[in-house]
């Protein structure tokens, strides 16, 4: 059995916020994260690692995201010859593999990592049957597992293919455009629109309209409210009426902050919020193009929040850490969940790094 240690040393503070507290294998893009994505066909034994591991000196970062063929038999030669060209002793991008160097490029390459994931996930398999109470375009695209409720919506798979993951549920009224994932037990208020390419993680609840944008798992955009081009952590909660610009006003090219170089980066014409883990926003927050927010950080006030909010911010302030552990405690026994010892101790140790 080929061995594959991932390495995350490298990308650490690349994919800051989402990988501030993580292992950067365990970010989400398409439907799977990236560690699923290496596990999935269980033909490697993967193991996160602190250090490189090189398949004919090639290191596989743990921001790699690879899509593998079944078909194939896995060996160093084929990891290395077939499916890793190499340049300068550099992965090349090409319709088979990405590489993560920054975050925002979770929501620009999500339409490339659904429609893989889903050929991926599908392959050989029957989807549950399609409701006839929901108008379709492209049912041959449309995935439905087991448990799934889907009534009453309009489907549209024509650009890009739906998956629908366990037990979740689409609710009547929603509008769907693909390249789309609902992970498992995620929900789709009523009347939700959504446009590709768009995942939302297991256990999340959104409504309004969303676009383009990528939410880890057990967050919550339950109201109405525009997210676009974004990338939202684990157990956040967009209050009431938030939403983000992602285009600028002069419909110039946009700057965003950049964690590991310390330094504004152009990243396209559009971006809007990329928050991390257990942040949230009260009522009708308004996002300014291009803004990142750290990890729990608690967004109110009568004006635009600032385009860079670092950890553990309250408002204006630094957010007391033992009211931290106690609002983050709140919101998971909504979801039949608490905070774990290990949640805390990475908790505690960034908060002494402020």
């Amino acid at each position: 059995m080929v061995k594959i240690l991932l390495d995350d040393t490298k990308v650490k503070q690349a994919l800051y916020p989402f990988s501030a507290n993580r292992h950067s294998a365990d970010i989400r893009i398409g439907i799977l994260t990236i560690r699923e994505k290496w596990t999935y066909l269980n033909r490697f034994q993967v193991e996160m690692n602190s250090g490189s591991y090189f398949l004919e000196k090639i290191p596989i970062d743990s921001s790699t995201i690879k899509i593998f063929d079944a078909n194939l038999i896995p060996s160093l030669a084929w990891l290395n010859g077939l499916q890793f060209p190499v340049a300068k002793n550099k992965i090349v991008e090409d319709d088979t593999i990405r590489v993560l160097s920054y975050p925002w490029q979770i929501f620009q390459y999500n339409d490339w990592a659904i429609r893989k994931d889903f050929e991926m996930i599908t392959n050989g398999r029957l989807s549950q049957p399609i409701s006839p109470s929901n108008r379709v375009i492209g049912s041959e695209n449309v995935f439905i597992e087991e448990g799934a409720v889907v009534e009453n919506a309009i489907l549209n798979a024509s650009t890009g293919p739906i998956y629908i993951g366990k037990n979740a549920e689409i609710m009547e009224g929603c509008m769907v455009r693909g390249p789309f994932a609902l992970c498992e037990g995620a929900v789709l208020k009523m009347g939700t629109k959504v446009y590709g390419a768009t995942t939302i993680g297991p256990y999340c609840v959104v409504a309004g309209e969303i676009k383009n944008s990528v939410l880890f798992d057990h967050s919550n955009k339950a109201h109405d409210g525009y997210l676009g081009d974004s990338v939202i952590g684990s157990w956040c909660n967009l209050g009431a009426g938030t939403s983000n610009s992602n285009l600028k006003n002069t419909a110039g090219q946009v700057k965003v902050w950049f964690n590991a170089a310390n330094e504004y980066v152009t990243v396209g014409d559009k971006c809007g919020l990329l928050m991390g883990d257990y942040s949230r926003s009260a009522i009708n927050t308004s996002f300014n193009t291009g803004s990142v927010v750290g990890l729990c950080c608690h967004i109110f006030g009568d004006n635009f929040p600032p385009k860079i909010v670092s950890n553990f911010t309250w408002g204006k302030e630094r957010y007391i850490f033992e009211k931290v552990l106690v609002d983050i405690n709140n919101w998971k026994k909504l979801k039949g969940s608490k905070l774990t010892e290990q949640e805390t101790g990475i908790l505690e140790l960034l908060y002494s790094q402020l």
